[in-house]
């Protein structure tokens, strides 16, 4: 390939102007040349029963039927559209940390997720749509499969200046009050809000059968806490700021930040979320693969006919 790996590193993509270079250079690397994302249980009307075989999806058991006949039949649907894509995209203050070593900040690496994710969905001719958001909706582009929604999308990311706390949770659930249709979900936020309320947030989507992702973005300080001297930390999000030796604090925020990882990470299983922690020291081509190899290994998998 034309593009090499080193090409698509954080701390060369730094030195690009612009997120259309940014995105096109991550896209026309290695992600160009991945199979299509795969289409399975959204944006999907009812169209008649099956008798139900071994190895079919158990969630499409219409038990209605089976009180009436006793047998066991799938309902099957017809595609009414095109993939329908929505990136959720988290603009709260946490989102502008940059750690001492890190060549971009957290939203900066967001955005050329982001814009690479939109640049893939309008190659297959499928919808995306952007919503972001801090502790309120910010800006909202509604789904198109136009080849210029692209430059549309890549405004309002280049727009996103945070500065305001952040709400999650709610917003999640706000958004799966407001999305009609079944539809790919892709959250891309460093999660660092409230678990319950996020974790309700999640569900409330899982609960209306999206299909959804989920991209923590995170920076390499705050996964290890590599501070060794006494340290100003700058209160974000509202907080106050902290004068603290990080040696006292390093073990208990470790653990407290595992704690809110496994809880984050259970959650996606039992709703059966694709859910990648991608640090933005990672490359961008890499965290992209790895985020659509799960949904296809997942896809793959519900579809395996069982051998019992």
């Amino acid at each position: 390939m034309a593009t090499s790996p080193k090409s698509l590193d954080p701390r060369t993509l730094a030195k690009l102007s612009g997120l259309r270079l940014r995105a096109r250079r991550i896209v026309e690397g290695y992600v160009a040349g991945l199979h299509r994302s795969p289409r399975h249980g959204f944006s999907i009307e009812f169209a008649e029963h099956r008798e139900y075989a071994p190895g079919d999806d158990l969630r499409y058991l219409d038990w209605k039927v089976f009180g009436r006949t006793d047998k066991f039949y799938l309902k099957r649907f017809e595609d009414e559209t095109n993939l329908v894509c929505h990136i959720v995209f988290d603009a709260s203050e946490s989102m502008g940390f940059r750690g001492p070593q890190a060549a971009i900040s957290k939203v900066e690496y967001a955005a050329c997720l982001a814009a690479s994710l939109a640049w893939l969905v309008l190659k297959q001719q499928d919808a995306v749509g952007l919503v972001t958001y801090d502790q309120q909706f910010r800006d909202e582009l509604p789904p198109s499969n136009r080849a210029t929604h692209l430059h549309q999308v890549i405004d309002v990311l280049e727009r996103c200046q945070p500065h305001s706390p952040t709400a999650t949770g709610p917003i999640l659930k706000q958004l799966a009050q407001r999305l009609q249709r079944r539809s790919v979900v892709i959250l891309i936020s460093d999660l660092l809000s409230d678990t319950t309320q996020l974790l309700a947030g999640l569900r409330a989507l899982h609960g209306r059968r999206h299909d959804i992702g989920v991209l923590q973005i995170m920076d390499p300080a705050e996964l290890s806490f590599p501070f060794d001297r006494p340290t100003r930390f700058r209160g974000l999000e509202q907080l106050a700021d902290v004068v603290a030796d990080p040696r006292r604090l390093r073990a208990a925020y470790l653990a407290e930040l595992e704690h809110h990882l496994a809880s984050v990470r259970r959650a996606c299983r039992e709703c059966e979320i694709d859910y990648c922690l991608i640090p933005t020291d990672e490359p961008l081509d890499r965290a992209l693969t790895s985020f659509l190899s799960r949904r296809m290994a997942r896809a793959s998998e519900r579809s395996r006919p069982s051998n019992s």
